[in-house]
């Protein structure tokens, strides 16, 4: 941003006297050892808050990021640092650090706030979903007033700073788009019935049919028909799957544009239809409207596993096929482990929460994984905690992002501890938390801190 843009955002008044400056990724050895340099004079030339080197261990871990604030004639003038916390796979737990601004530009349109604005931006770009600083305690205002959050008082070379975090509500969003309305929508409706609203499925009572029904997001359909076919087969079949019933028949509602069109959404269907096993029994199909999909799914079971099965101290269990790749066009939303999988290998993982009979089971689909734990917890009158370091994941796959996504088969489970999901060499299987008394969700890391993901109920349902 120039110098003038930078301070209207900041809410300071342009002066014609402050020369222009950009923010941006330094990706050149040079811009890295210029923001050294300037580092190092503010740091132990000027402040001596360290007596020969400001250097630590991030500086050499090939994954640091740093952000540099450079004038107009290329020079730098200002820079922050954000790095993983932890060595090994990124889980998503990054830290910021080492924000320096020459003397000589402290009066240019406020070059650090934008440097950590632009610092929370990237770390939240990268995928972090906890992201901290460990700033001097003079700087606390600063922070405060940009957003941050203050945790605790801390000594770094004997000076006194602020362990501070910024707040990041990803998957607070993403329940409040998704989920968050259904109570008031749905309110008097009760759903599923007694002890299965809000369910993935609702078994029609006297019987041992459960029926589930999905629409595919218009835009889906309208971008990639053929997957928006093969995805109305799929999220119904795992609905069913959650609840550990046996697909026997599956009715679509077609619309479309022209018949070529139709053509292309069915070919999805008929494809997964064939390879999940399921035959698509009839339905309904209008042409001249806008593209849209809804599949319904008929199933067997005489003990239907519920969402609302859990009590607190239950172990949650993720168990997912984490084979694949990002679906092209999707990649960070959907997660396509099922298209290069058998017909046999499919209807194997279908089966998968029939066999173990969980206390409570739900299918990670549109809120992603954080967000169906919490709608789990929900339904069970409970909140949950989520252990982020234990949740098996794809390696191509960076964890905010498999957290949030929609997967092709996933599976959360809550039971009593000692009882596994028994899951198959297709999965990928671990206890990854646990159900609370309260209610929302939290991430526990592994220096044993919680952080809130969701704060409270996703749906508004209540207890089913």
């Amino acid at each position: 941003m120039t110098a003038a843009v930078g301070a209207v955002l900041l809410g300071a008044p342009p002066s014609a006297a402050t020369a222009a400056w950009t923010i941006e990724r330094a990706d050149d050895l040079r811009s890295i050892e210029a923001y050294r340099r300037l580092r190092h004079e503010v740091f132990v030339d000027e402040q001596r808050l360290f007596t020969n080197s400001d250097a630590d261990a991030a500086d050499d871990d090939p994954r640091a990021v740093v952000l540099v604030a450079r004038s107009g004639d290329g020079s730098v003038l200002g820079g922050v640092r954000l790095a993983p916390a932890v060595e090994g796979a990124d889980i998503g737990w990054w830290n910021g650090g080492r924000l320096a601004v020459a003397r000589s530009a402290r009066n240019a349109g406020g070059i650090g706030p934008a440097l950590v604005r632009s610092a929370c931006a990237h770390a939240e770009q990268l995928g972090a979903l906890r992201f901290e600083a460990t700033v001097q305690a003079t700087n606390e205002v600063l922070f405060r007033r940009l957003g941050w959050a203050r945790l605790n008082d801390v000594e770094v070379a004997g000076s006194p700073h602020i362990q501070m975090r910024w707040p990041i509500d990803r998957f607070a969003a993403q329940a409040r788009a998704t989920k968050a309305p259904l109570g008031t929508l749905l309110a008097g409706l009760h759903l599923g019935g007694p002890g299965f609203v809000g369910d993935d499925g609702a078994p029609v009572a006297g019987t041992d049919l459960v029926v589930a029904c999905d629409a595919i997001i218009p835009s889906l359909v309208e971008r990639d028909p053929e997957w928006a076919g093969w995805c109305g087969v799929l999220v119904n079949v795992n609905d069913l799957a959650a609840m550990g019933a046996d697909p026997v028949g599956l009715l679509d509602a077609v619309a479309a544009r022209d018949t070529s069109f139709a053509a292309r959404i069915i070919a999805g269907l008929r494809a997964a239809s064939e390879a999940y096993g399921v035959p698509v029994l009839g339905g309904h199909t209008q042409f001249g409207v806008p593209a849209a999909l809804t599949v319904t799914a008929l199933g067997r079971t005489s003990t239907p596993v519920p969402a609302a099965g859990g009590r607190a101290g239950d172990a949650i269990t993720l168990t997912a096929d984490i084979g694949g790749q990002w679906r092209d066009g999707h990649t960070g939303r959907q997660w396509d482990s099922t298209t290069s999988r058998s017909s046999a290998e499919l209807q194997a993982m279908t089966r998968i929460v029939a066999r173990a009979a969980p206390a409570a089971a739900k299918d990670v689909s549109m809120a992603g994984t954080v967000g169906t734990l919490g709608m789990l917890a929900e339904a069970s009158g409970c909140g949950a905690v989520l252990e982020v370091a234990a949740v098996p994941k794809p390696a191509a796959a960076t964890t905010a992002d498999w957290l949030s996504c929609f997967p092709g088969f996933a599976m959360l489970t809550a039971d009593r501890r000692g009882r596994p999901l028994g899951a198959s060499d297709l999965t990928a299987s671990a206890v990854c938390g646990e159900l609370t008394t309260g209610s929302g969700v939290a991430l526990r890391w592994p220096d044993g801190e919680l952080t809130e993901a969701i704060g409270g109920a996703v749906t508004g349902l209540g207890i089913a």
